[in-house]
């Protein structure tokens, strides 16, 4: 039984409150991850492309494409991320899945190095895809993320709805 206190203004003795052992989520703070997947595709590279993000937490699903008539599939890979990063209305834990090495690699290892060489590479280029690099960056510290790779194209669900979600980005383009 918990310990009992004396509430002096009324006399009475009053259950002391339990304290958590662990700690609880606070309502701006889920501590259930969205789970989010992301995917982008191309037709050529350089050539049309979408972006696919699928987006689970409690249940719901929210599905987001898009897409752009000349790009890169590296630059789809980031947009959908950033695109799903940004659909999130308050800071939260997020596990992001990507099938992208170029994204996983490039937002924990290699963006540390870009910035502190004033977005340059190692041996003094321009980085590739600054603009959205900088963006994801930005997009990143909304919340806390963790960084899975999952292998494209091997039937993780999750992937494969977000892959099918980038055709369709490239597919809304005839629209």
């Amino acid at each position: 039984m918990p310990p009992q206190r004396k509430n002096s203004s009324r006399g009475r003795t009053a259950p002391r409150p339990q304290l958590p052992t662990e700690p609880q989520a606070r309502k701006d703070h889920p501590s259930a991850p969205v789970i989010v997947y992301t995917d982008g595709a191309c037709k050529g590279n350089p050539g049309p492309g979408g972006w696919g993000a699928l987006l689970q937490y409690d249940g719901r699903i929210r599905e987001m494409f898009g897409g752009a008539a000349h790009t890169t599939n590296n630059r789809m890979e980031l947009i959908a991320v950033i695109e799903a990063l940004s659909a999130l209305k308050r800071r939260c834990t997020v596990a992001v899945y990507t099938d992208s090495q170029y994204v996983k690699n490039g937002i924990q290892t290699w963006i540390h190095v870009w910035k502190r060489n004033g977005w340059k590479t190692a041996d003094r280029k321009p980085v590739k895809n600054a603009d959205l690099w900088q963006q994801l960056d930005l997009a990143v510290t909304e919340h806390d993320v963790d960084w899975h790779w999952v292998k494209g194209h091997a039937a993780t669900p999750g992937n494969v709805r977000a892959d099918e979600l980038a055709n369709l980005g490239v597919d809304s383009l005839s629209l």
